[in-house]
């Protein structure tokens, strides 16, 4: 295959790809190492940055997806939720956000450093397939929630380590053990 042949076969399997496409994956259906694979990527990422394209190519969540691009943003939104009320609540974002920084955590130690109740608002943030139970504590089978992948991809993360460093700002464990006590 030509190098122009499988730019187009890339271009064209992420174009229809729901979710994010691991390398070795991309590099196995085009029948190219994966170190050629991903210059590749790497170019047309390139390219389309420099082109001013409405669209990019991004490296996330495990895999390379195709990307409206951020300029873009405003008038996508509109075109997206035209009609639709798709964004989170405050109270599913502060939730959220408190999963993504002690997880595994349960309902309790979330509802202890938010401040309310959590289980509808958990419900709703397993629902949109951005949180999943992940285990149960030993000690009292509670269940343990955490991110997921499709959480990793509209955040435009690869890995929960792009988290901006907020964690010290948060109760420790054992603050967090003895309040779940207390409630049990």
């Amino acid at each position: 295959m030509s190098e122009e042949f499988q730019r187009g076969a890339l271009e064209a399997i992420l174009m229809v790809a729901p979710d994010p496409v691991p390398l070795g994956r991309l590099a196995q259906t085009i029948e190219l190492e994966e170190a050629e694979t991903l210059r590749l990527l790497r170019k047309l990422a390139a390219e389309y940055a420099g082109d001013q394209r409405g669209f990019l190519l991004r490296e996330v969540g495990g895999g390379w997806r195709l990307y409206s691009h951020p300029r873009y943003s405003e008038v996508v939104g509109e075109f997206i939720t035209a009609g639709q009320s798709t964004r989170l609540s405050v109270q599913a974002l502060e939730t959220l956000a408190v999963i993504a920084y002690r997880q595994p955590t349960t309902r309790a130690q979330i509802a202890s450093i938010r401040g309310v109740e959590v289980d509808s608002v958990v419900r709703t943030l397993v629902t949109r397939g951005l949180v999943e139970q992940v285990g149960t504590t030993a000690a009292t089978g509670a269940s343990l929630y955490g991110t997921t992948p499709l959480f990793l991809e509209k955040m435009g993360m690869n890995s929960l380590d792009d988290l901006a460093p907020l964690a010290p700002y948060l109760p420790d464990d054992a603050d967090l053990d003895d309040v779940e006590k207390e409630l049990r």
